[in-house]
């Protein structure tokens, strides 16, 4: 989709016929994303679910596991979504030529932080014992992270690959690849799992190597399509080799690690909430582990919806539109609302069936259900935090959404939940429950903040327009 095309047409409409065709090109940039983040996330389903059925100890030693590595995954790969403003700027404004460069140097970035991820999944052991984890579970956990960690540097490669694609409007790669790892997951999941083929039986830890070969499988797969496509040309991507050009490697890293930390400071909240968790057994960790799966499939269509209004406003400014940028993330907050109150319903009606899809033990059941009706209660709040957030990265204004979204998981959220589900300050320890609450406050904080900056940043641009004009 090139949507330099809809430039004549949307400003010659009402608003009424704004909005649909600013939803048509957002949905038509968001769809393809969806699926591939929920493909990409169905793989977490799938190893929670196989994992499962051999037993609660496996499905724990996944959910720690999970806990270590979706947080530094997450740090890597946001850091990694500079690239994808980038570009978008770049292609609005038509110098594809420069585009090039930029992926070219951001893949040299990919390299580093690929590696410094691997590192720090191999030296997570401590991490298990400071939590007082449950000592059955480390051994497992941590060959599990092993696993996980021979595919982060094939992470990162593929991660940049899809942002220059995405940020070109071809997001269509990314839903592709990604439903052939979720095919390719389920039998390697069940070689590794099971034993067969010569590979010894390992339980829920060969769920990590599996991963680990769809990861590699999915970056080769990425880089031989934009290498051959006649869409991706003009960019000359593969038409040269560069050095690494550290001062251009440090304007990606302005804008990217402050994306990498607002969301690895959303993610750790959950990765710390299930390893203060660990300590009260296997029971209540797989209950956990079973809402929190669910709730990161759910939260898949808002984060798609954030990263397709990433782009839509960094096109729309690279034509030096900022009003259309501003209308683009007005129209990517409606739609999220609308998407949460979907799911929240939903979530709300089935919660016990959803948890039974995972497991057949009614104990877990029953930790889980309850955990789902907290998460059904945060999805308001979880939409509009993450497309602002979106919408920010467009205007590449990420150092301010970074201190927001610390203060407001850290600083609130985290304290709160610890309050009242670990501490007796006020009243019982509720336990899981209460940790759970926390997230509801830090995400609500998050929502007003982010929304309000959103805000701030639109008219600002506006008015440096206007002023320039």
């Amino acid at each position: 989709m090139n949507s330099v095309t809809d430039r004549p047409t949307a400003i010659s409409l009402n608003r009424p016929a704004r909005v649909r065709l600013e939803l048509k090109n957002l949905l038509g940039l968001a769809l393809p994303i969806m699926i591939a983040q929920l493909a990409t996330t169905a793989m977490g389903f799938v190893d929670a679910v196989m994992a499962g059925r051999v037993g609660p100890r496996d499905l724990a030693a996944v959910a720690l596991g999970n806990s270590i590595w979706v947080p530094v995954f997450l740090l890597m790969t946001g850091t990694l979504l500079a690239t994808t403003p980038k570009v978008a700027q770049r292609f609005g404004a038509g110098t594809h030529s420069e585009i090039g460069p930029i992926v070219r140097q951001a893949l040299w970035l990919a390299l580093v932080v690929g590696l410094m991820a691997t590192g720090m999944l191999f030296s997570a052991e401590p991490i298990l014992h400071i939590m007082k984890v449950d000592p059955e579970l480390i051994g497992p956990c941590m060959q599990y992270l092993h696993g996980i960690a021979s595919g982060l540097p094939a992470v990162a490669f593929y991660h940049v690959l899809r942002c220059f694609s995405d940020g070109l409007g071809r997001t269509r790669p990314a839903m592709v690849l990604g439903l052939c790892g979720l095919a390719l997951n389920i039998p390697l999941n069940y070689i590794f799992i099971y034993g067969h083929f010569g590979v010894p039986a390992m339980g829920g830890v060969g769920c990590g190597w599996a991963t680990a070969i769809v990861m590699w499988v999915m970056a080769l797969g990425m880089a031989g399509w934009e290498r051959w496509a006649p869409a991706y040309q003009s960019s000359q991507l593969f038409s040269r080799f560069d050095w690494p050009q550290w001062s251009v490697i440090k304007r990606l890293l302005g804008i990217g690690l402050p994306i990498g930390i607002a969301v690895f400071a959303e993610s750790s909240i959950f990765a710390v909430i299930a390893l203060l968790i660990g300590s009260l057994g296997a029971t209540v960790v797989a209950g956990h582990q079973i809402a929190l799966n669910f709730s990161s499939l759910v939260f898949m269509i808002p984060y798609s919806l954030g990263m397709a209004v990433t782009v839509r406003v960094g096109q729309a400014l690279g034509r030096e539109e900022p009003r259309e940028a501003r209308f683009a993330a007005g129209v990517g907050m409606g739609t999220a609302l609308a998407y949460a109150c979907l799911s929240a319903s939903l979530m709300l009606l089935l919660r016990e069936p959803i948890a039974a899809i995972y497991t057949a033990d009614p104990t877990v059941i029953q930790v889980a259900a309850m955990l789902i009706v907290y998460s059904a209660l945060f999805q308001f709040s979880d939409a509009i935090q993450v497309t602002a957030a979106g919408a920010l990265r467009g205007y590449q204004d990420t150092r301010v959404t970074m201190i927001l979204t610390l203060f407001a998981y850290w600083g609130i959220g985290l304290p709160v939940g610890y309050a009242l589900g670990l501490t007796d300050w006020f009243g019982a320890p509720s336990g899981p429950s209460g940790l759970w609450q926390g997230l509801i406050v830090g995400l609500s904080c998050a929502a007003l903040m982010l929304s309000i900056r959103l805000t701030r940043s639109a008219r600002k641009r506006i008015r440096i327009s206007r002023s320039a004009g």
